[in-house]
């Protein structure tokens, strides 16, 4: 029997390598013999995320276009031709059966020479609003799995899937922890708990109006678990000193989410594909605050598709400073609205959805579990 060969690309965030890693993960669930090679950009987070979750993966020289003046775009042209060289050699030497690009610029290359030697390829676009990449290889993918409605806007129509998002398990199981998770924060089972994740690099308008309610959030009696990512710890862990028996933590870097959202009676975060998606799974009453320094302000479009559908509040950046800490509060202390909001966001939910991609994954490549079973 031939052995079934994949290949996935994507990266430069976290939104792209998880949900990539997720669908390798359920490859290997149905077809536990299955060869699955990453391609990533050298230098980028996938290089050392990927391995870590325990695949190959081969690097190539590409970049991205720096939206202002930089002297390292006069080089991308050079970084391109080598990619596509590059890649092609990939494509030569590994024969995938099928190609998976899950976004970022890594990808582009990778599905180029795949589609160009009669490769079917799929995409996975996670964002309400299409990124560059994806819009330009949908021509020639076969397959676009996509989270959102309406993303005809970008792609095909033919070619759409309704899939969502696929999400890290071990952190949006949840189910049966907020004993454990009490426990673990060193926190009250009586009070009430909100908490903070800017980004595993943490969110500097989301950390400066946090650091300043702290006093209202003690006043209010509300617990709150930080994570401020690196470069504000050392001022989060000055600020919360004289609060910790008020239970009010600071932490760089929360290793433990699912015992984070199981404590949680509401999330204030960015709104990144991925976060959005692993709230929508966990059914948590949310704040979101998106970034305004991502291409296409796609953050921003992310939100409103679940404010839209009272599924989630909406702060702005900017506005961040003066209202973040008071809707906060409004909310933790609005029992009703936190529930409306969690039944709401909680039928945004798409579950399984790795599973699902995987499917499509296997049917492109013209492997059926059946026959090979």
């Amino acid at each position: 029997m031939k052995q079934l060969k994949v290949i996935l690309s994507g990266g430069g965030t976290g939104g792209h390598i998880f949900p990539a890693v997720a669908i390798a993960n359920e490859l290997k669930k149905l077809v536990p013999h299955v060869d699955i090679l990453f391609v990533g950009a050298l230098g980028k987070m996938e290089m050392e995320k990927v391995p870590a979750a325990g695949y190959r993966i081969i690097g190539v020289p590409i970049a991205g276009l720096q939206r202002k003046f930089s002297l390292s775009n006069f080089k991308l042209p050079f970084l391109i031709i080598r990619s596509i060289f590059k890649t092609k050699n990939i494509i030569r030497e590994f024969k995938p059966d099928v190609v998976v690009g899950t976004g970022g610029y890594a990808s582009a290359p990778v599905l180029r020479a795949a589609t160009r030697n009669g490769i079917p390829a799929l995409l996975q676009e996670q964002n309400s609003y299409a990124g560059i990449t994806n819009k330009l290889l949908s021509k020639k993918a076969m397959k676009i799995c996509v989270a959102y409605e309406g993303m005809e806007r970008f792609f095909p129509k033919e070619k759409i899937i309704l899939t969502g998002n696929p999400v890290r398990e071990d952190v949006t199981n949840t189910s049966g922890k907020k004993h454990e998770a009490v426990t673990y924060f060193n926190l009250n089972a009586q009070k009430q708990t909100i908490l903070v994740i800017g980004g595993s690099l943490g969110a500097r308008t989301i950390n400066e109006a946090v650091g300043g309610g702290l006093v209202e959030l003690e006043k209010h009696n509300v617990q709150l678990i930080w994570q401020t990512g690196k470069t504000y710890f050392e001022k989060a862990t000055g600020l919360t000193q004289k609060y910790k028996d008020k239970n009010i933590f600071a932490f760089d870097f929360i290793s433990r989410m699912d015992l984070a959202y199981a404590a949680a009676d509401i999330v204030i975060s960015r709104a990144g594909a991925s976060s959005v998606s692993e709230l929508c799974n966990i059914g948590m009453p949310c704040i979101l605050v998106p970034s305004p320094n991502v291409a296409e302000d796609h953050q921003t479009k992310n939100a409103m598709a679940l404010v839209n559908k009272q599924a989630a509040l909406l702060v702005k950046d900017n506005e961040a400073a003066l209202s973040l800490i008071k809707v906060s509060l409004d909310l933790i202390t609005n029992t009703e609205k936190r529930k409306v909001l969690k039944e709401n966001i909680s039928r945004l939910a798409f579950h399984n959805s790795a599973n699902v991609i995987a499917k499509e994954v296997l049917k492109l490549a013209g492997y059926s579990l059946h026959e090979n079973s």
